[in-house]
């Protein structure tokens, strides 16, 4: 009976620990180069468009059975460039009114995380991704569509997010909070491009 009960113990726990390697090697977690990773913005308002450049700070990819399950995207937003104006013919002035508080705020908040909760393959490459994204220390919940291929351990995304400005108190040219802007105003809604490779 003992000799029953020690083998019983011994085998619960051997299954245990092979569930536990099991779940371990089902499981990795993959860290973003932030070297060739990075994010595009553009703005759009009346008159025309703005576009530039923000730098991923740091950022981890997590993998559930070699799809993607979840992970973290820290953005340095005092990194914030213009790419479509020269630095003498505004962009200078541009990057420091998107650093004020009338925008990012930067001086205050330095970075801003995209946070993955989930991601549900929908074809082929695509996955319908859903998240937190903080701005400006606030939080809201956020889904778009992702292109993510996996080669040699190595992972590749790209997804082009539009995000309502206003949600995350950048009111500043809003038609929304401010009558008579004319050209002058600025659409609500910016779009960020992740572009991204993990490994």
């Amino acid at each position: 009976m003992m000799k029953k009960r020690i083998l019983l113990l011994s085998a619960i726990a051997l299954m245990a620990f092979s569930n536990t390697l099991s779940a371990k090697h089902n499981h990795s977690d993959l860290k973003i180069n932030t070297k060739v990773s990075g994010v595009e913005w553009i703005g759009k308002k009346v008159t025309g468009q703005h576009s530039g450049g923000i730098t991923i700070k740091e950022g981890t990819l997590n993998l559930h059975d070699g799809n993607l399950s979840g992970g973290t995207i820290v953005m340095d937003m005092s990194s914030i460039t213009c790419t479509d104006l020269k630095p003498e013919e505004g962009a200078t002035k541009l990057v420091g009114h998107l650093n004020s508080p009338d925008f990012f705020d930067v001086a205050n908040h330095s970075t801003a995380t995209l946070k993955i909760i989930g991601a549900k393959k929908t074809e082929g490459k695509k996955h319908m991704v859903s998240g937190t994204l903080t701005i400006k220390g606030i939080t809201k919940p956020i889904t778009f569509e992702a292109n993510v291929e996996m080669k040699d351990g190595k992972l590749g995304a790209f997804a082009e997010v539009k995000v309502d400005r206003t949600l995350y108190n950048i009111k500043y040219g809003s038609g929304k909070f401010f009558e008579g802007l004319g050209d002058k105003m600025i659409k609500d809604e910016f779009i960020i491009k992740f572009k991204i490779a993990a490994e």
